[in-house]
């Protein structure tokens, strides 16, 4: 199964600027789930980090991985969030930057759940440009229904 911009949109409450999702390209329920994030100089975080060579922030590598093991564990339960269901982050364990990632890279995110228990989600995330891995991490999430 794939997910285009449309489909994302009605599962993450997140927009412009932080969403960091483009394309789902397969997804198996339970088990994994592949993820793009074309990253481009018209970033806003570009202006900042770093104007003399821009690098796209590992803290934001660790968020796109995030929000596709969102989209992942939605799916595994079979649900659409609404708007009073927030999906937040527990934990990053054994987060580790390998590769700087540059305006024009593609990012594509593999992540897969390793356990669900008592409403955490455990995934090992791996974000990589081409054959090159440039962040890894353990995930833990949680879905929170908001007041």
């Amino acid at each position: 199964m794939t997910m285009d911009i449309h489909q994302i949109l009605k599962q993450l409450p997140h927009r412009y600027p932080i969403l960091l999702v483009d394309r789902v390209l397969d997804v198996q329920k339970g088990v994994s789930i592949r993820a793009l994030k074309n990253v481009t100089i018209n970033e806003p975080v570009f202006t900042g980090h770093f104007p003399h060579r821009p690098v796209f922030p590992g803290v934001l590598m660790l968020e796109a991985l995030a929000q596709t093991a969102a989209l992942l564990a939605f799916e595994t339960l079979g649900v659409t969030p609404d708007d009073k269901t927030v999906y937040y982050f527990a934990g990053i364990d054994g987060a580790r930057f390998k590769r700087p990632v540059e305006p024009g890279d593609q990012l594509v995110m593999d992540v897969t759940l390793e356990r669900m228990k008592a409403g955490i989600f455990k995934f090992k995330g791996t974000a990589r440009v081409g054959d090159e891995v440039a962040c890894e991490a353990e995930l833990m999430c949680t879905m929170r229904t908001i007041a």
